[in-house]
């Protein structure tokens, strides 16, 4: 990458690709890591839908990604940051899994700890359909031997979907680069590794779109329209 960002932050929902993403960014520009909390107390109970195990889980979330974030300080880093998350995840999950009275308490711890968290450069923003994730889903649930994110519902996975688009068609807090990779695997396929490294030397300003040249011509047209739904 040339002249890269010295923070950057990745996102999408689950079993996108964020993690690898940024191991293969971070290694690329002898840059560190940070990757988002998974070890959830509440997390389980959250699944099996217990009373207020949503709340539970949430602030559980926010308190972990604010200590892990707030003492960054990328501009005085010695070489770059990749992050596999945005902070303002937490909020689109919140206002997801809380009721209307759980958001109330919620917002206001939000709001107190956002302002101590630093801001990205660059986010990128990684796309795929709910039944591109399905699959993802149920391949790395094998890999690993657990089952835990196979009972996510499809219904929430959808919502999910949704919510991470609609955040993004708003989202002008840094560049913004949009890739959709319903039909790119960046971990597998060196090729397709390769073409977005070599987009990723190019300058974002702004928000862009990614569309792979390998895309089919109906996952161009989801590119283009998945963030303005």
């Amino acid at each position: 990458m040339n002249q890269p960002p010295r923070y950057i932050a990745i996102e999408g929902p689950i079993r996108v690709g964020k993690s690898s993403l940024a191991r293969i960014l971070a290694e690329r520009l002898r840059g560190r890591t940070v990757f988002d909390t998974e070890d959830n107390l509440f997390l389980n109970e959250f699944y099996e839908e217990r009373p207020g195990a949503a709340l539970r889980a949430q602030m559980y979330f926010l308190l972990e990604r604010f200590r892990q974030l707030r003492d960054l300080r990328p501009a005085e880093a010695r070489s770059a940051l990749v992050a596999d998350y945005l902070f303002e995840k937490d909020k689109i999950f919140a206002y997801i899994n809380l009721s209307d009275d759980e958001l109330r308490l919620y917002d206001g711890y939000y709001e107190l700890l956002r302002s101590q968290v630093p801001t990205p450069d660059l986010v990128i923003y990684l796309q795929a359909p709910p039944g591109v994730l399905r699959e993802r889903i149920t391949r790395k649930a094998r890999q690993m031997g657990s089952q835990v994110e196979t009972a996510i519902s499809q219904e929430y996975l959808e919502e999910v979907v949704r919510a991470y688009e609609h955040f993004f068609f708003h989202y002008k807090s840094s560049d913004l680069l949009v890739i959709n990779t319903a039909e790119i695997d960046f971990v597998e396929r060196r090729e397709d590794l390769e073409e977005l490294l070599r987009r990723l030397t190019q300058p974002v300003k702004g928000t862009q779109y990614y569309l792979p040249l390998g895309s089919s011509v109906e996952a161009r047209k989801r590119g283009k329209s998945a963030v303005g739904n």
